[in-house]
């Protein structure tokens, strides 16, 4: 199976989280959730600001391009209509079982 990319955050988004922390006094769970993103990646961001790394996060990694995005919403949609085909499938099993004569449910 192929990598899905990873979220692709901008510098001013990893920088104004950071600072709902730092100067807010925010908690990173509470800040995690008003953003909705993981608290782990935000934890991670806040021990870099800390360190002084932050402005660093990042310049390693290749930009996501518009197919591999593409790819990756793609991916999502059909691993949840598969998802819903399943339950339509047991769904159907179990009701067509209920009209079978001589069973009971």
């Amino acid at each position: 199976m192929e990598r899905v990319p990873q979220q692709q955050y901008t510098k001013e988004f990893r920088e104004q989280a950071v600072q709902l922390i730092l100067a807010q006094k925010l908690t990173i769970p509470e800040a995690a959730r008003r953003l909705t993103m993981p608290s782990k990646t935000l934890k991670n961001w806040v021990g870099r600001a800390r360190r002084g790394q932050l402005a660093t996060l990042g310049e390693n990694r290749r930009p996501v391009t518009e197919l591999e995005a593409e790819l990756s919403c793609l991916k999502h949609e059909l691993a949840e209509a598969r998802m819903e085909r399943d339950i339509l499938k047991k769904a159907t099993a179990y009701f067509a079982k209920a009209q079978l004569p001589g069973t009971r449910s």
